[in-house]
């Protein structure tokens, strides 16, 4: 593939979308949602390719299994998009200055925007859906790991694309070489923004190598602590969903903080890890703890390199600290600012801790599992950006637009 001249098609496409109606916009994202679903099969074969070729064992075989139900959630998605209001055009202010001039401050396309991620084929439907409805092109550089997959999907969208007589070089899938990705890195006369969404290793090269202009959407070290004031049925529940529901995803919970005087309180919170069969890292004074009640092959003592580790698996690390100060301090020192969260009863405490922690999402008395586009009700999200220039968290609508001044006048001349 000569990707410059790919490049150049998408950039011509993406002038194109400027012009579509929302009406057509929204009669394409239905007809995929409903195409998704009647090619099931069709994807789930191709799926099963990608998947023969990883190791069960390995986190990234969750994030790149589909199935029949996660489809028909992503198809759900895709019309939740279709029924919300686009906010390009959206007048964000106006004003008239003294000497007759009209300025207005407009929502406005990003243009050309590039995705690089790893074996997550429901980005693919993603991308393109948010992008579509904002009137954005999409460039896809998905991994090898899930070809199969994004080739299919990426062919469906087509197929609706052609359907409505529109430009198919508005969704663009290159190949899964690495000069793909250094080309799109690179490509700083038609691609507009790169998001990348994987690994810490692929965010840091992208960020390390891009010309393009990057949203880094980073890796989920994730935290919850159990004050002192904690509620133990709710901070059981709070654990065992943000540990256990999905382990493989950015917001899966990583390290539970513990506060010194709540340490009799632990095996219940861990007993509900068991039939989870949940691996545990723990500090010395949490193992002391657990150690009669716990499963001995999936417990250990914690080094240093269990805090701060972003695990993808169903592994957890338990840090005891003496006071509210020293779990600040700890999530000040670890935290990826993606996630975090605190178990609590003490209003003070709660407020202190929102106030104080740095993150995107910060949770009180909550699974850090709700960090998710469509359950913040943004219909789904192209990323969850950790970084704060621009976007924060769960990225939709809004957060692949930008702005233009538009000024009208009558003759006006500057002296």
């Amino acid at each position: 593939m000569n990707t410059q001249h790919t490049f150049k098609a998408v950039k011509k496409a993406s002038r194109e979308l400027i012009s579509l109606s929302a009406d057509t916009i929204n009669s394409v994202l239905r007809e995929l949602a409903e195409l998704a679903i009647i090619r099931t099969e069709i994807i789930l074969t191709e799926n099963k390719k990608d998947l023969d070729r990883m190791d069960k064992n390995d986190p990234k075989f969750d994030r790149l299994l589909l199935t029949k139900e996660r489809i028909e959630g992503i198809s759900q998605d895709i019309l939740n998009i279709s029924n919300l209001t686009s906010s390009v055009g959206e007048i964000l202010s106006k004003k008239k200055l003294e000497n007759g001039l009209e300025i207005s401050k407009v929502r406005v396309p990003m243009g050309v925007i590039g995705i690089i991620y790893e074996a997550r084929p429901n980005v693919s439907f993603d991308v393109f859906s948010l992008c579509f409805k904002t009137q954005n092109a999409c460039i896809l550089k998905g991994s090898s790991d899930a070809e199969f997959s994004n080739t299919a999907i990426i062919g469906l969208i087509k197929e609706v694309l052609e359907k409505h007589n529109l430009n198919t070089n508005i969704v663009t899938l290159l190949p899964t070489d690495r000069q793909a990705t250094a080309d799109m890195l690179e490509a700083t006369d038609y691609v507009d923004l790169i998001i990348p969404r994987g690994s810490q290793g692929l965010i840091n090269f992208v960020r390390d190598n891009a010309k393009v202009p990057v949203i880094e959407t980073g890796a989920g070290i994730v935290h919850t602590y159990f004050d002192v004031s904690g509620d133990i049925e709710k901070g059981k529940n709070i654990v065992v969903n943000a540990k256990t529901r999905r382990v493989s995803v950015c917001n899966a919970l990583d390290c539970l903080l513990i506060h010194k005087d709540r340490l009799k309180d632990l095996p219940i919170i861990t007993n509900a890890l068991i039939e989870k069969e949940t691996e545990i890292y723990a500090d010395k004074e949490a193992y002391a703890v657990i150690k009669n009640t716990y499963p001995k092959n999936l417990l250990s003592i914690a080094d240093e390199s269990h805090f701060g580790a972003e695990f993808l698996s169903n592994k957890i690390s338990i840090k005891t600290v003496k006071s509210f100060d020293e779990a600040i301090s700890h999530i000040a020192h670890y935290s990826s600012k993606h996630s975090e969260a605190i178990v609590a009863e003490d209003e003070t405490v709660i407020e202190n801790y929102l106030n104080n922690v740095d993150a995107a999402a910060v949770y009180a008395n909550s699974s850090t599992a709700f960090t998710d586009g469509s359950q913040f009700g943004l219909g789904a999200e192209i990323g969850i950006s950790t970084q704060k220039l621009h976007a924060r968290g769960p990225m939709a609508l809004e957060e692949i637009t930008t702005y233009k001044w538009i000024i009208r006048g009558n003759g006006q001349i500057r002296s």
